[in-house]
């Protein structure tokens, strides 16, 4: 690549192991969620949802994908009866999906096994490289959002 600075060379490259990385994590919550009837996406929006009753665009916003996206995904959990739509008194248009008890199952499921593979990937990485990476992802994400300027 051409014009790359040796920070704007280490950032592309980083940009590269993330999206790999990305990949990896969302083939590993595939296996983790299967069991319970679940993919990645599907469970990181009963994740969103478990926090509270929410509309579609505010799981979107939460998870920084798009609403059609989410959408889709939510259609498919009303269908298998892991959430279901409520009124919603702030908005006529925009149901507030909730967790159905089989949801809630399968979410809990879900984030025990998560929790058991966690533990065993982190025991093989140090604990104080976790958290450095940890922070330069937040503040990366931290500039990405931010407008211009600032």
């Amino acid at each position: 690549m051409t014009g790359l600075s040796p920070g704007g060379w280490a950032f592309t490259e980083l940009l590269v192991e993330v999206f790999r990385v990305n990949g990896l994590l969302l083939a590993a919550g595939d296996e983790l969620a299967r069991p319970a009837g679940l993919t990645s996406a599907r469970w990181q929006v009963l994740g969103v949802v478990d926090h509270g009753p929410s509309t579609v665009a505010q799981v979107a916003r939460a998870m920084g994908l798009t609403r059609q996206s989410v959408q889709q995904t939510a259609d498919a959990l009303v269908r298998d009866g892991l959430v279901e739509l409520t009124d919603n008194p702030k908005h006529r248009r925009a149901k507030l999906m909730t967790l159905t008890p089989a949801g809630r199952s399968a979410l809990r499921y879900v984030e025990r096994q998560q929790a058991a593979w966690a533990n065993a990937v982190a025991e093989r990485l140090p604990h104080a490289e976790l958290r450095a990476c940890l922070s330069v992802l937040r503040d990366l994400g931290d500039l990405l959002e931010a407008p211009d300027g600032e």
